[in-house]
């Protein structure tokens, strides 16, 4: 079956292709009695603009961009990022928007995909993941102007949307909770220290640790299982080893559990731990482990929808709408399960 062109659409209602590409790019030239003749026969004859052509006519594309700075095979590990995608695409679905998924090696990188994504018209806005507290790719993005959300705090967001969880709230929840079971050493295996979310917790935790006369320490790791596993064994070598561990991430805390097994040591008796984002995996372990639980994919829809928000009000004509404002999403709150216990003595 042929595909329909423009030239059929002009053909059919009797005006220059032109006057077709005016009609369907929204833009002046045409009145408004023959745009409405023209979008009519295109959508009667199923005629859909190719992304190349809507480029070259600056019609703003149907595609959101996601640029990871993490190798690829984190998305086969760590639930978060598939749980938010999910949500991404719940909500990008219902309004034929596609998502653009580019995994890189470092900000350097990204920011090149962002000014080739741009200069290209390839995506009509972007979603910024693990910003940092003076982030390279903010202030890119606004000299580019392309719309733009960050999945992070608005202190790191430099003037973007931005859509966030209260970290620091849910870290106080997780310390409280231990410190009310006895515990009085903690340790918390941290993230990448440099990302403004890091940041946000391990202000949290040393502060209410401090509160509570808890002995804290936050050792800094790349999110990696391995890494997480190193540290954990480092921690639990000591001689005032901690009694309760606190994990940035699922992941982390399924490789400490392994550790704490291998050397000798009873969870929750000897060793209590707690991870952040609960998962289906940690429900499965012996012990279930207590968890920070948060709706992954309900925070990507949200996200989405923002984003949307976003790239509507840069199409719009100046001065008719509101930078759409910042979402604070629902924190992470405490899942008790069996790998939290009174230390033992």
């Amino acid at each position: 079956m042929k595909r329909p062109t423009i030239a059929d659409i002009a053909k059919e209602a009797g005006v220059s292709k032109g006057a077709v590409s005016y009609a369907l790019n929204g833009q002046p030239g045409v009145s408004p009695q023959t745009r409405q003749r023209i979008l009519a026969i295109a959508d009667r004859l199923g005629f859909r603009a190719n992304s190349a052509a809507r480029a070259l006519a600056g019609a703003s594309a149907k595609v959101v961009g996601l640029a990871l700075p993490r190798p690829p095979a984190t998305l086969g590990v760590e639930p978060f990022f598939m749980e938010l995608i999910s949500g991404l695409e719940a909500e990008l679905s219902t309004r034929s928007y596609a998502l653009l998924l580019q995994m890189v090696a470092h900000q350097e990188e990204e920011i090149g995909f962002y000014r080739r994504w741009w200069s290209e018209s390839r995506v009509g806005g972007v979603l910024v993941c693990d910003v940092r507290v003076h982030d390279e790719r903010v202030s890119a993005l606004r000299e580019l102007g392309l719309p733009a959300v960050v999945i992070g705090p608005p202190s790191a967001a430099g003037g973007l949307a931005s859509i966030w969880s209260d970290d620091g709230v849910s870290m106080v929840e997780a310390v409280e909770y231990l410190a009310a079971l006895g515990h009085r050493r903690i340790a918390r295996v941290s993230g990448i220290s440099e990302l403004a979310h890091t940041a946000i917790r391990t202000e949290a935790f040393a502060g209410v640790c401090a509160r509570l006369g808890v002995s804290a320490v936050t050792v800094p790791t790349d999110y990696s299982a391995e890494h997480g596993a190193e540290v954990t064994r480092r921690l639990l070598g000591a001689d005032d080893r901690p009694t309760a561990l606190i994990y940035d991430n699922d992941i982390m805390a399924i490789a400490g559990l392994t550790v704490a097994q291998e050397l000798g040591l009873t969870v929750p008796a000897d060793l209590s731990i707690v991870a952040w984002d609960d998962s289906p995996i940690c429900h499965l372990l012996h012990p279930p482990l207590t968890a920070l639980t948060r709706d992954i994919g309900a925070y990507g829809v949200h996200a989405a929808r923002l984003l949307l928000a976003a790239m509507d009000d840069s199409g719009a004509d100046e001065g008719t709408g509101d930078r759409p404002g910042d979402v604070h999403d629902e924190p992470a709150h405490l899942t008790p399960r069996g790998s939290t216990a009174p230390p033992s003595h």
